[in-house]
């Protein structure tokens, strides 16, 4: 067994699996009781035994929560300062050690690691971002006062307290640390529910965090599945950060309801891509190719229906299909395929059953349309579909696996149309010459965020600003401002001098209104807010 940071080239018999010294190291980190369960985790690269992780019972949980809730009042009055070195030392600390977060991102996750690379980037992206913004999106704001002068208001921004995330196993580093990182830098502490598929690379990334300067108590990892040790995270956090599915998300919205406390989430998405009549074909297909197969369609924000103005749809089709059939696919920890396996059986079985259901029901099957058992045993092919209608289930349902399908429009509309006709909302691309022409179109598009000639990294890296869902793919917003301020509870604190807001001795309540009245005109007159 070799560790995970062996060189496939050196040693191509090599079986890739974690190193048990160095995984139990790293799940030393999880809160459990001394006789708790274990969980052994498979890599879907082989289906062989990956890990034994340590189960967090409920109780744990309450553990995990008060520790962070004790270490959190000692964190929350750190110095901004120092809270930006950390950021920065973790930034340099995931580049420095990237080759260890890729090895384990893949095993965990199956991904190409061109795609597990987008992690690495993801976590250096946001920490860089709010170890140097954070400061200016909590800095105290000044306001006008209900009198001019003599109202002083500023606005603070006060540290919920403990931040309780919950992340999904499709991008097992990036949606474990990056919303927890401006949790952090806003004062809060930290409680981790990463899914069991993907608890390692959400606790070496806890460790790159630690070692950075983090405190040890602020960021607290507990494991378990979604129904219990989830569950309780929701329950017992002064904040929810949840993503996953739009059915648990409803849940988790609910439960954090019952109790008032504030949560976001980011849900499912049927995303779209429109190529319009003057994209440049080329172009377009390579986007398209990253749009539909990257993380092997397992990411939230992947492209699953692409819409082609009827004027280039024979030419792009043909050229998109040719590519996909050039498309390497492999399960290896190196660089130099275009896509890996799904995640699970049970995300094989999904993906099967989607595209058996299209065919049964007259799509076309233009490219892929099977598993390849002998490049591993979740691996689908990048599949095209055509004639896709309402009878089958991938056409409003969410696949999350490599099939995309491909919609003919006569006309900028018409695409809209189909783009917004979906109960989802989360992400879309427009490939055109014309920039002016695609903002027209994107403003039209019911979706969080819609890149032009990119198929996601545009928005998605562009960290300083929101990133989220509409209609049934979530609520608030990850990145910027927003992704930093849902942390925080506003306050408002106000000083009035000299004179009180209420009538002086002396001065009748009838004069009083008077002068209001007059002192209203005025600032109404003068424009002020």
């Amino acid at each position: 067994m070799t560790s995970i940071i062996a060189d496939p080239e050196l040693d191509p018999t090599a079986t890739y699996a974690v190193d048990p010294a160095r995984a139990r190291r790293l799940t030393a980190r999880v809160v459990c009781g001394p006789r708790a369960a274990a969980y052994v985790t498979h890599t879907p690269m082989t289906g062989a035994p990956l890990a034994s992780l340590p189960m967090s019972s409920r109780a744990d949980v309450q553990v995990a929560i008060e520790s962070a809730r004790s270490a959190q009042r000692a964190w929350a009055r750190t110095s901004m300062g120092h809270r930006e070195q950390i950021l920065l030392r973790f930034h340099d600390l995931v580049l420095a050690r990237q080759v260890e977060l890729l090895d384990i991102v893949q095993l965990e996750s199956g991904k190409a690691r061109r795609h597990a690379f987008e992690e690495v980037l993801d976590c250096a992206l946001v920490a860089r971002h709010y170890g140097r913004r954070a400061a200016a999106y909590l800095k105290p704001q000044r306001h006008l006062g209900a009198f001019p002068v003599l109202t002083q208001s500023v606005e603070h921004h006060r540290p919920r307290g403990v931040v309780g995330i919950v992340s999904p196993w499709n991008y097992p580093l990036s949606l474990s640390i990056t919303d927890a990182l401006p949790a952090l830098m806003a004062g809060n502490a930290v409680v981790l529910r990463p899914d069991l598929q993907s608890s390692l690379s959400a606790l070496l990334g806890v460790e790159l965090l630690t070692e950075a300067g983090l405190p040890e108590g602020v960021f607290q990892v507990v494991l378990g599945d979604g129904p219990t040790t989830g569950q309780a995270v929701v329950d017992l956090a002064d904040y929810v950060c949840y993503t996953g599915s739009t059915a648990t998300g409803r849940a988790v919205a609910q439960a954090a309801a019952k109790r008032l406390v504030a949560f976001s989430l980011e849900l499912g998405g049927k995303n779209s891509m429109y190529v319009a009549a003057d994209a440049p074909v080329g172009k377009a297909v390579e986007g398209a190719v990253r749009a539909c197969f990257s993380s092997a369609g397992q990411l939230c924000i992947s492209a699953e229906r692409v819409i082609l103005h009827e004027a280039i749809a024979d030419e792009f089709t043909a050229k998109f299909v040719a590519a996909v059939g050039r498309m390497k696919i492999g399960t290896a920890l190196e660089y130099g395929y275009d896509m890996g396996s799904l995640v699970s059986a049970a995300q094989l079985e999904r993906v099967t059953a989607h595209v058996e259901d299209a065919r049964a029901h007259g799509a076309r099957v233009l490219a892929g349309g099977r598993a390849r058992p002998d490049l591993g045993p979740y691996v689908y092919e990048p599949t095209v579909l055509t004639d896709v209608t309402s009878a089958m289930t991938c056409r409003d349902g969410e696949t999350f696996g490599p099939v995309v399908s491909l919609y003919r429009v006569s006309s900028d509309a018409e695409a809209i149309r189909l783009a917004n006709d979906t109960e989802y909302g989360l992400n879309a691309a427009v490939y055109t010459r014309d920039i002016s022409r695609g903002r027209e179109i994107a403003a039209q598009i019911q979706t969080g965020t819609v890149n032009i000639n990119e198929p996601y990294a545009a928005a998605w890296g562009s960290v300083g600003a929101p990133m989220g869902g509409m209609k049934q793919s979530g609520m608030g917003r990850r990145h910027g401002a927003e992704g930093i301020l849902k942390y925080t509870e506003s306050q408002n604190v106000t000083a009035q001098h000299l004179l009180p807001i209420a009538p002086p001795r002396g001065v009748s309540d009838r004069v009083f209104a008077a002068a209001l009245t007059a002192s209203l005109r005025v600032l109404r007159a003068l424009g002020t807010a």
